[in-house]
């Protein structure tokens, strides 16, 4: 399915203003609002947060799936997209991110 599929698919974000990511040392490494541009990644994240607890490597796998074909087009383009980088970062290296959700 299409990006665009998935995302109807996932549990409503109308309550978050957004999520922050986490790393291992507690150390904040980015801040994704729901807003138009960054929306699907908070599903994403949220979604997957949900399932898995944190953002690990089984989430990243899962992660990575549901950006469709965002996830090709990320990994011909490294940087062009940051939210589904960090997801292949983790399923390259390993490690986690701590999620914390920004209400409304």
């Amino acid at each position: 399915m299409a990006f665009a599929d998935n995302l109807k698919q996932l549990p409503p974000i109308t309550h978050l203003a957004g999520l922050q990511l986490f790393d291992a040392r507690g150390q904040l490494v980015a801040t994704l609002e729901n807003k138009p541009g960054q929306a699907g990644s908070v599903a994403v994240y949220h979604a997957l947060t949900q399932r898995f607890g944190s953002i690990n490597a089984d989430a990243a796998r899962e992660g990575l799936a549901l950006y469709a074909e965002h996830t090709a087009d990320a990994r011909a383009n490294p940087g062009k997209h940051p939210n589904i980088d960090r997801l292949l970062a983790i399923e390259r290296d390993g490690g986690q991110f701590g999620v914390a959700f920004l209400s409304t």
